[in-house]
């Protein structure tokens, strides 16, 4: 669907062109400037992406009249702008402005990818929640914890590249713009802990249905997402505990989220299964 003329994956391919811009200037003056020098700040361009993502992904969900997260492009660009989100909002709270670097190109990288690959774009555009608020409200939570749980990666990987300059006592490139150790310790808990009470909140509405509608119980989908959700509340106890390292926690965080992203296949297999049928429909829209 268009709004002002526009389709909605042409409005997502803006977003995504904003994202490299954004990626890319914060790398450049990071690595040209003086570091006294004042830097300018990427966070209106970023902004200005994820407004663009979000008219697209609006239009898409007027399609249908969901959420957009009927097929392996929309759980991604979701995902995606779930990030972005919670950069813009919550990131200034956590005093990390080169955050912007690595959040705009986590979204550019994603982006580009469910752009490049045309059959994650499946044709269906049927109501995929039915008539249940439930079912739909637990997805977009869902998927807003895996937003929530690329950020606590990205700040895993500012910690192992932290800890790889001062172990190599190289002080010069990005380290002199990243958080301290100290700090980016207590940012990675705190994202855990938020990505995994957001999950949670998903699991428990997405109950409410479920004891409701037993027969409609997509198990695979839900097997899943109980397996992350169980995988970081491991990791939350674990790192309670101090039974892992920072070190050990910050390459778990990373190894976690590149399973829960290796789960989306499971989540749109269903879908996938279903397409065939779904093209001969009168409400199918060509890729």
């Amino acid at each position: 669907m268009s709004l002002l003329g526009i389709e909605d994956r042409q409005w997502i391919s803006l977003a995504t062109v904003v994202f490299v811009v954004a990626a890319a200037l914060r790398a450049y003056t990071a690595l040209k400037l003086h570091r006294k020098a004042k830097r300018p700040s990427t966070l209106m361009l970023v902004s200005f992406g994820w407004i663009l993502q979000t008219i697209g992904l609006y239009a898409r969900g007027l399609e249908y009249g969901g959420c957009p997260l009927s097929n392996r492009f929309e759980l991604v660009q979701f995902m995606v702008w779930s990030a972005i989100a919670l950069y813009i909002f919550v990131g200034p709270a956590f005093r990390v402005s080169f955050l912007g670097m690595f959040t705009s190109t986590f979204a550019s990288v994603f982006s580009i990818l469910s752009l490049t690959v045309r059959s994650w774009d499946s044709p269906s555009r049927i109501p995929i929640f039915g008539d249940s608020p439930w079912i739909e409200t637990h997805a977009a939570l869902a998927l807003f914890s895996y937003g929530v749980f690329g950020v606590l990666a990205l700040t895993s990987v500012m910690y192992l590249l932290q800890t790889r300059s001062l172990k190599q006592k190289k002080m010069g490139g990005l380290f002199p713009y990243m958080p301290s150790i100290f700090e980016l310790t207590q940012i990675n808990f705190r994202l855990l802990a938020i990505g995994f009470f957001i999950l949670s909140a998903s699991l428990a509405i997405g109950a409410v249905y479920w004891f409701r509608e037993t027969e409609s119980v997509d198990l695979p989908k839900l097997g899943t997402t109980i397996v992350v959700w169980f995988a970081y509340g491991i990791l939350i106890l674990l790192r309670s505990r101090q039974t892992l390292s920072y070190k050990q926690y910050s390459w778990t965080c990373i190894a976690v989220f590149a399973t829960a992203l290796l789960s989306l296949e499971a989540v749109d297999q269903p879908k996938a299964k279903e397409s065939p049928l779904l093209d001969s429909t009168p409400t199918a829209r060509s890729p």
